[in-house]
């Protein structure tokens, strides 16, 4: 039997950027006790604060789960490195802090699929309470919220000029990508506070560390749960101590993202038959969608010398590392302010389509690759101009590999399926050489780097993209959400046919937004902690 201390009204596994905003709503009033689980360590890594050093966490296993996808075969058989969070504020605590929420319309095709309460008119509260925007508060953005949103520190000369040179390319200047549109080229936001990364953690547990009500374990990994007569009531979880087991009088909620929810799913008799039995997984209910629809965006990028020193030239410099770090210590100024992604544009690749399917985002820096074996600039001065897919056909799974819970899952991915895929990166690539033979940005232009001027043809290109392009880190859909057969989780986030069991994170999105996922996934603990909180005072 477990002790009385270890009963809780509710209990989060994971926790990243909706689990943070789940348990730290939850346990607003005191009213309730809340544990949250989270497998890595609390987030006093001084590097994650600073926004310049998701560079330096981008490998590193203390508080990266460091994932790595199989084969896709589109891809010359190339697997894909998947750095994901293993931290207090989970990959709000490693990316590139982006602000960005999406078209209303990719909420309002939510809806449209069956999944009620999730249009665009209904999930705009939540982004709002979530907010604190810099420029504050009107009819699309919130003030007071615990998630700071603020606009780069300056204007940078290269940032200005790739500016300019979208909109001499054609592309509408744009100066709200979360405003009444999306289209178009502009600086982006940040989640940020006087120059420092500000994360889930950061947002929506700094302000709960004294309620007594909230449990926080860290180096918690959660291993199975516990499921008695199809009702979800407790939590199995591995520590350096051991294994211990909590129990939940109210609802568990799953917040492991869309690599670890559905992992933890099938770790407890959740998911394909198949795959359970070849496990040896006791069964508790057949369900083939758990880790099935894994969608994310793709991208390539090209890389162009540059006349003027980027953030390569400081990578690549002793001296300028001092410099940087003492004008940051000393007045939060300089290059380690910024994550070097300055300025962005969405645009169409067929002007038919009613909303944008390219997101082109334009760096202060350029890699060979970004792999597991870390960030590696290029030795010479160079940015990068990289088009994101933002709405590709393809669909990929999530599955175990292995019974042991601290196995990593196999992910596999399904980039360039369809025609469609293919002809939007291929316009995609076209657009960025247009921006960067611009007359505002080719003055800085020395030369391109990748994939240098001799790919020319669409078949060149291609080829390219197979050789080099990624996926964007941008992973949802792996317990989505809906009424089909193969839904997990309806659309108040309740798994089906288990009772008081809720998933909370991007695996829930039924299909991928434009943008960013840290926002969404944020209001989606927003809305579900709201969803939570009515059910427990309607009895």
């Amino acid at each position: 039997m477990a002790r009385d201390e270890d009963t809780y009204d509710f209990i989060v596994t994971g926790a990243g950027s909706a689990g943070c905003a789940v348990a730290g709503r939850l346990s607003e009033s005191g009213q309730y006790r809340v544990l949250l689980l989270e497998a890595g360590p609390r987030d006093r890594n001084p590097w994650i604060h600073i926004p310049l050093g998701y560079t330096r966490i981008f490998t590193d296993p203390r508080v990266n789960w460091m994932f790595e996808s199989e084969p896709v075969e589109q891809l010359n058989n190339r697997t894909l490195y998947q750095p994901r969070g293993k931290v207090l504020g989970g990959t709000s605590s490693l990316n590139g802090t982006v602000y960005m929420r999406g078209t209303p319309a990719d909420y309002d095709e939510w809806r449209q699929r069956g999944c009620e309460g999730w249009d665009w008119d209904s999930v705009l509260p939540f982004f709002k309470r979530a907010e604190n925007q810099e420029r504050g508060a009107d009819e699309l953005h919130g003030v007071g919220g615990p998630l700071h949103v603020s606009d780069i520190p300056a204007e940078f000369p290269l940032a200005k000029a790739m500016l300019a040179a979208a909109i001499e390319a054609g592309i509408p200047a744009n100066p709200d990508f979360n405003g009444p549109r999306q289209e178009g080229a502009g600086y982006y936001q940040f989640t940020a506070r006087n120059r420092r990364r500000w994360s889930s953690a950061r947002a929506y547990l700094r302000p709960a560390r004294g309620r007594g009500n909230l449990r926080i374990e860290t180096g918690a990994h959660a291993t199975r749960i516990l499921i008695e007569n199809n009702r979800a009531v407790g939590v199995e979880y591995r520590t350096p101590a051991g294994l211990r087991t909590a129990r939940a009088r109210g609802e568990i909620v799953v917040s492991g993202g869309a690599f670890g929810s559905p992992q933890l799913l099938q770790l407890s008799g959740l998911g394909p038959a198949d795959l359970l039995q070849e496990f040896g997984i006791p069964m508790i209910r057949d369900m083939p969608g758990v880790g099935a629809h894994l969608q994310d965006h793709f991208n390539t990028y090209l890389v162009y010398r540059c006349s003027s020193a980027t953030l390569n030239d400081l990578a690549g410099s002793l001296p300028r590392r001092v410099a940087a770090a003492a004008q940051y210590a000393l007045s939060r100024s300089g290059p380690l302010t910024t994550t070097g992604v300055h300025v962005g544009a969405f645009i169409r690749s067929d002007q038919r389509f009613e909303r944008p399917d390219l997101q082109i985002n334009m760096s202060a820096w350029s890699t060979e690759a970004r792999v597991r074996t870390g960030i590696k600039p290029h030795p010479f001065s160079a940015f990068t101009i990289s088009p994101v897919h933002l709405r590709p056909e393809g669909r990929g799974t999530v599955r175990l590999k292995s019974p042991d819970p601290l196995a990593p899952p196999a992910i596999r991915f399904n980039f360039l399926r369809s025609e469609y895929d293919i002809q939007a990166v291929l316009h995609g690539m076209r657009v960025s050489r247009q921006i960067a033979a611009q007359p505002a940005l080719s003055r800085f232009v020395t030369g391109e780097v990748m994939p240098g001027t001799q790919v020319t043809s669409d078949a060149d290109l291609l080829a390219d993209i197979r050789a080099r392009a990624v996926a964007n880190f941008h992973p949802v859909g792996t317990c989505r959400m809906g009424h089909e057969v193969d839904a997990v989780v309806d659309p108040r986030l309740r798994v089906h046919g288990i009772e008081r069991l809720r998933v909370a994170d991007a695996s829930i999105m039924p299909s991928i937004v434009a943008g960013n996922t840290n926002a969404p996934s944020i209001m989606i603990g927003e809305k579900l902690s709201d969803m939570i909180l009515r059910d427990a005072r309607a009895g």
